[in-house]
């Protein structure tokens, strides 16, 4: 066979290099005094022609490498390469090139980190028959399992194949990337691309081989790592060592490989006996109450996939969160979770949050580890998966109102965030060219709820029985040995969607590129009008997109042009509820125009009014005082129709941003007479942003927070939605309902004080806690609180009392401690802020004494210290309160999260007090400071949240080049290549600053770009120079016109402003406008003179002189300068100016278009030129500079501008042809209406006769203007007329030749008529403007 083709870049990529492991064997012996790794490795590898290995190996000593028991050539090259040196750096200048050596320094570490760097040269294949080499080998080696094989792409018998055993002895010293040291404890992490930092190993995305596992620790340790335990066998040494033996029967990839080692308590679980939970001591009691819930989560993912856990075990460890470096660290068959998710039984704020993100670590083992993605670009499906997987149990145990709510809120998040490419799902551009970057961050986050939201979709579409089909499907066939492994890829999936599925196809081809491959949320905003005639509802509908104009619509190049027409597919439910019962109606489309009004037959019909006689005893108005309240406003309303309210989506069937409005009595409808929790979300959002509110809306507000039948979640909404309801003008009706709420509640009525806390009542616990926060948020006129609610919050905090409560307070003071800090003090209302301190001080010595659950009270007394001292700062020194939160840093006396807690809370005081460039000084300074890796993470997340306050700010403070250098040798730096997330994270603050998107995606192609502009602008620079262009439409002529561009190359865009200036520096000018009326005969023949070569936007830059200026503008569909026409005409001005006192302005209108979609498109061009004194111009010169054509869009027509005394001259010809064509159809016309002696009884009714008239006057009116012109010009100097007109004849006559308009010599007049081509009219206005 013929070797592989060397590649020709100097760095070769050992991309595999076509080897493949089938089964590895690991054997990690740990000292944990002198924080040493002592490791040996036994690859199973199928080595290619090329007789390389290349593997993964990373901050590790490599003692010896040996291949079947033989010595072998190995080179290691380090990943990790810095060097500090000031030529580094010495480009940046400001926050734009700063941002830019980010990109190239972040890439680049990027793709080195993608490369093999440990190659291996094995022997030079043998010459013995392959039969022979099975006899070396161990016969348990030999007999593989053909799933094994399959799974990294060897279909044939591994004696078929070069196999060889590769050993390699290991140390590691002091590590600090990928598996870290703890006081009494080692763990790894699952960072990206980190697995090879403890052992060697092929790191590819589609390598997976089993695993034998061996760690030997000392006898009180425990080490727990992935497959099953099967024996643990206990040394002889002095002190006797354990170790712990692990098989992995399922193939899986190196990054799925994990151990933890410390003397943990082990929990048996007692429903489940392959489940063990792992804790610390110090923690068991919190174990023993976070996971009894756990079995109900995992009988729920067996029940719902119809198949067994796919790992023999599994193992939940929970370690200090000092040493996680995430909360969740997942690994086949355990998971490594931070200790802060576990709570004790008096804590009931933690429950909800640890619960799922157990459950979703434990669909990961599905969907994820055991089912993994076939490309990069598919890694979105098994996320997806897996955020399906956990809706499900979230709806099955937590409820199916919480997991609508959370559903609603996700929707929301993703329609606001999914502006750009970054969030398309599958795309190489956001997925795969962002080496896994995508996953990080706020992105990370958004593209998991759009991946959940997009399969959620979809179940909708086939329905709930088949979609669990499919991933049952899925499951069942991943231990199929004849099945390509156990990979699942978009493609598959959409095939699945349609056989199981039973999805139509079209309906696929459409809904996977627009929801899955592009970007973008649609936009609905609706309307509706009842007809009480007719009785039907008419709706309508505004179409939009949550990507902005201009931006890509697409990751896919393909598809970077799409339509917005195209639109998204499917069929939305409108959903009316009227007095005789519900109606849905499927009949909004997702596609279609951007304006669309449909019409909804109703089926309930109101009864006739019957005309009340008045009663005796009544007043001459008709009043009568013993009758009844006349009904309000909203009622009278709401009986002129049958609609009690009308909901969009009520299923919530697509990811759309809704916008729909209805009546105020309408959403009270749906507030108190709707069951659905998204239907009561949406009511509450409506009425909270109504611009005048009325009592009947917050006595709504107020009763629904009084339902204690209603989900509590929603009854937070209308708390918060009362306190925006409070001001002056409704008396603050929504604060005292707040506190009447709350007192009726909590307080004793005999003495006016609270009560002892009773949590007894979860979900009333949720909302009462929610009331102080609600309460704080109210704001008078003049922005500041109440006084009423700052003495209402003195007094829940004064009087806290949780005696007899068996559950703990600590969240319901800290929701009291951050409601403090959202109050903004006036003058009547300062007298309560010393208490208020008093309080909070109070509250920190008690905490200090006997500290709370994770010591959240004394991060939230630090917060709201550092939130009041910022708006007191008159009266507050902010130097005390440093001085006071200093004492918090030290390691001594706090835990590790107050510490950075107190961290953060200086940053905000340097930031607020001194800018952001202080705030970044003083990161770096702790980033040195900092040994955990978490910590480092919470502080650059901080300082980006900073960064972006910065930048929506309007006075945005500005960062010196100097700390731009020290943020980029960070980011560069070795502290940046142990911490993934602290890197990419500065990565981020960095393109904030320089005001772009926190993300990778888009780099590369904007680099492109730029490049090609650098080359355009540096092959013609006198075009840059001399020429400006400026094209400007409306929104959708922009995204329905394909970009065709003119045939002379592009030009840097023109302001407005400028063009502006320099028509203000040639003072007084004369206008002269010119109209071309053609009909649609002409425009077939002016396009078959034209040349394709003479088609020109603009003329080369040769032509060119040094004054020109262009600017093209499309105006309004309808201007000022519009003129009668058909409905079927173009209208385009042209704006030219000849010399230095004139102005020609020309408006083509064009009787039939090319299509439809040229309607309303209008371009216009003003060329400004002025001869500069004291230069000679020669003839050549002058036809470059007054020379130009305009090229229309539309018709690939063009149209020269000359001197308007020159017009007449070389259009007498087609003048005389086109009468002679005149009195043909004229004759005609007279034939067929019987006149033959030409009479005037028809005349007045032919349409030809009429234009011929219409013609005729404009000639008349135009060779009035010509004659104006004339006068204007003679007021000149005789000398410089004389050099203009020759020059404007010879450019004119060139303008003709290079445009194939031929005509005679001009010897006609100016009063002749004036025509271009055959059958087009030229109207020519002169006025004078000025200044």
């Amino acid at each position: 066979m013929a070797k592989p083709r060397k590649q020709k870049s100097d760095e070769q990529k050992h991309e595999n290099s076509g080897g493949v492991v089938l089964h590895q064997k690991l054997c990690i012996s740990v000292d944990m005094e002198n924080r040493r790794v002592y490791g040996h490795t036994e690859m199973k590898v199928v080595v290619p022609e090329s007789g390389v290995i290349a593997l993964h190996a990373e901050n590790m000593i490599i003692n010896n490498i040996t291949v079947d028991g033989k010595d072998a050539e190995f080179e290691c090259i380090p990943h990790y390469q810095f060097a500090d040196d000031e030529s580094s750096w010495c480009s940046v200048s400001c926050s734009k090139s700063a941002a830019d050596a980010a990109c190239s320094s972040y890439i680049s570490s990027l793709n080195r980190e993608t490369s093999p760097n440990l190659i291996i040269t094995c022997c030079n294949k043998s010459k013995e028959p392959q039969s022979n080499m099975g006899l070396n080998l161990p016969e348990n080696i030999i007999q593989s399992s053909c799933a094994e094989q399959v799974v990294n792409g060897c279909n044939e018998h591994p004696e078929d194949k070069d196999v060889k055993i590769i050993c390699i002895d290991y140390w590691l010293d002091q590590t600090e990337t990928g598996i870290h040291f703890g006081e009494r404890l080692l763990h790894t992490d699952n960072q990206i691309r980190r697995v090879h930092c403890w052992f060697p190993c092929m790191y590819t995305f589609s390598q997976h081989c089993l695993f034998d596992l061996e760690f030997t620790v000392s006898s009180n340790f425990v080490a727990v790592s992935n497959g099953d335990l099967l024996y643990q066998v206990l040394s002889n040494d002095d002190p006797p060592r354990k170790t712990f033996i692990y098989k992995l029967n399922v193939p899986v990839s190196a990054a799925w490989i994990s151990v933890a080692v410390a003397p943990f308590e082990v929990l048996p679980d007692n429903h489940i006996g392959i489940v063990s939970h792992m804790c610390l001591a110090s923690d068991l009691q919190k174990l023993q109450n976070t996971v009894g819930f756990f079995h109900n989560a995992f009988r729920h993912y067996e029940d719902y996939l119809s198949t067994s856990f796919p790992f023999g075990s599994y193992k939940q460890v929970f370690i200090p969160p000092e040493i996680s470096i995430s909360s969740v660290n997942m690994g086949a068959s355990m998971c490594l979770f931070s200790s802060k998710l576990l709570f004790d039984e008096k804590v009931i704020d933690q429950t909800i949050e640890t619960r799922i993100k157990l459950a979703y670590a434990l669909a990961r083992q599905w969907f994820g580890v055991y089912i993994v993605a076939e490309e990069p670009n598919d890694e979105w499906l098994l996320e997806g998966l897996a955020g399906f997987l956990t809706d499900s149990f979230i709806k099955g145990f937590l409820g199916n109102n919480e997991a609508r709510y959370r559903r609603y809120k996700d929707n929301c998040a993703v329609c606001k965030a999914d502006t750009c490419g970054a969030t398309a799902l599958y795309s190489a551009a956001a997925c795969s060219n962002l080496y896994g970057t995508q996953t990080i961050g706020v992105y990370g986050r958004i593209r998991l709820w759009k991946a959940v939201s997009v399969l959620q979709m979809l179940e909708k579409q086939m329905g709930p029985d088949s979609f669990r089909k499919i991933l049952q499907v899925i499951v069942e066939r991943a231990p199929d040995p004849c099945h390509l492994t156990r990979a699942l890829s978009t493609k598959e999936f959409r095939h699945l969607a349609n056989k199981v599925g039973n999805l139509e196809r079209p309906f696929l081809k459409d809904f996977f590129p627009r929801w899955i491959e592009s970007c973008g949320c649609p936009v609905l905003r609706m309307g509706f009008s009842y007809n009480k005639r007719r009785n039907l509802v008419e709706l309508a509908v505004l179409r939009g997109c949550t990507v902005k104009v201009g931006s890509v619509s697409s990751c896919n190049p393909s598809n970077e042009n799409q339509d917005s027409d195209t639109g998204w597919p499917g069929m939305m439910s409108i959903r009316i509820h009227e007095l005789d019962g519900m109606y849905d109606h499927p009949i909004l489309p997702m596609a279609g125009e951007a304006c669309q009004l449909l019409e909804i037959q109703c089926h309930s019909k109101l009864a006739a009014k019957r005309i009340l006689k008045p009663k005796k005893g009544s007043k001459a108005d008709g009043s009568d005082d013993n009758a009844d309240t006349v009904p309000s406003q909203d009622m009278r309303t709401s009986m002129d129709s049958p609609l009690l309210w009308i909901r969009v989506d009520p299923e919530m069937e697509f990811l759309a941003d809704l916008h729909f409005h209805q009546p105020i009595h309408m959403w009270i409808n749906q507030l108190e007479k709707e069951k659905d929790v998204v239907a009561q979300a949406k009511a509450i959002e409506a009425l909270k942003n109504l611009p005048q509110l009325s009592f009947a809306v917050v006595n709504a507000l107020n009763n629904f927070l009084s339902d204690s039948k209603a989900f509590w979640r929603v009854r937070i909404d209308a708390a918060y939605a009362l306190a925006h309801t409070a001001s002056e003008e409704s008396d603050w009706a929504g604060l005292v309902h707040l506190i009447k709420f709350y007192k009726s509640r909590r307080y004793d009525a005999d003495i006016g004080l609270p009560r002892p806390n009773d949590f007894h009542d979860v979900p009333e616990y949720f909302v009462l806690e929610a009331i102080p926060h609600a309460v704080a948020m109210v704001r008078s006129a003049d922005k500041k609180s109440p006084r009423e609610a700052v003495e209402f919050l003195l007094q829940l905090l004064k009087y806290n009392d949780n005696n007899g409560n068996p559950y703990s307070d600590v969240y319901w003071l800290i929701t009291l401690v951050r409601s403090i800090g959202e109050l903004e003090f006036s003058q009547l209302s300062m007298s309560f802020l010393p208490s208020l301190l008093k309080c909070i001080d109070r509250l920190l010595q008690f905490d200090s004494l006997m500290p709370s659950y994770d010591g959240i009270l004394t991060i939230n007394c630090l917060h709201t210290l550092v939130r009041v001292a910022l708006k007191m700062s008159t009266t507050i020194s902010i130097d005390h309160v440093c001085e006071l939160i200093k004492p918090f840093r030290n390691v001594e006396r706090s835990s590790w999260k107050i510490r950075i807690e107190a961290n953060k809370a200086l940053l905000d005081l340097e930031y607020y007090c001194k800018g952001l460039d202080a705030a970044i000084c003083l990161f770096t300074k702790f980033m040195v400071e900092e040994p955990s890796l978490p910590g480092q993470t919470k502080l650059a997340v901080h300082l980006m949240q900073l960064c972006q306050i910065n930048s929506e700010s309007e006075n945005g403070n500005a960062v010196s080049c100097a700390t731009l250098v020290a943020l980029l040798r960070l980011l560069a730096s070795r502290k940046a290549f142990n911490n993934v997330f602290l890197r990419h994270h500065l990565f981020c603050i960095i393109q904030i600053v320089a005001g772009r998107a926190p993300t990778l995606y888009g780099f590369t192609k904007v680099k492109i770009n730029q490049v090609a502009a650098m080359e355009s602008n540096g092959e013609q620079p006198a075009r840059s120079a001399s020429l400006k262009l400026k094209i400007t439409r409306t929104q959708e002529v922009f995204t329905d016109t394909p970009n065709n561009s003119v045939d002379a190359p592009s030009v840097p865009e023109a302001t407005k402003e400028g063009d502006t200036v320099s028509n203000r520096s040639e003072g007084r000018m004369n206008i002269l406008k010119i109209r071309v009326k053609q009909p649609a005969s002409s425009s077939k023949a002016g396009g078959i003179d034209q040349l394709p070569g003479q088609s020109r936007g603009a003329r080369n830059e040769t032509e060119l002189g040094h004054s020109s200026s262009v600017s093209v503008d499309a105006p309004p569909m309808k201007g000022a300068f519009d003129v009668p026409c058909t409905s079927n005409q173009n209208i385009e001005e042209v704006s030219s100016s000849c010399d230095q006192e004139s102005r020609v302005t020309a408006s083509i209108v064009s009787r039939k278009l090319a299509n439809k979609d040229e309607a309303g498109k209008d371009l216009q061009c003003t060329a400004n030129t002025s001869n500069a004194r004291g230069e000679g111009l020669s003839p050549s010169s002058s036809r470059k500079d007054e020379g130009m054509f305009i090229q229309r869009i539309s018709g690939d027509q063009n149209v020269a501008i000359s001197k308007p005394e020159d017009v007449p001259a070389f259009t007498d010809y087609l003048e005389g042809k086109r009468k002679r064509k005149k009195e043909k159809k004229d004759k005609g016309s007279r034939k067929k209406h019987g006149d033959k002696d030409g009479g005037d009884k028809h005349r007045f009714e032919d349409p030809e006769y009429l234009e011929q008239r219409r013609l005729k006057k404009e000639r008349k009116q135009m060779v009035k203007m010509v004659a104006r012109m004339q006068e204007d010009e003679s007021r000149t100097s005789a000398s410089e007329s004389l050099d203009n007109r020759k020059l404007c004849k010879s450019r004119d006559l060139n303008n003709l030749e290079e445009s194939d308009v031929h005509a005679p010599n001009p010897t006609k007049s100016a009063s002749d008529s004036l025509q271009i081509s055959k059958g087009t009219k030229i109207k020519i206005r002169i006025r004078n403007q000025g200044v």
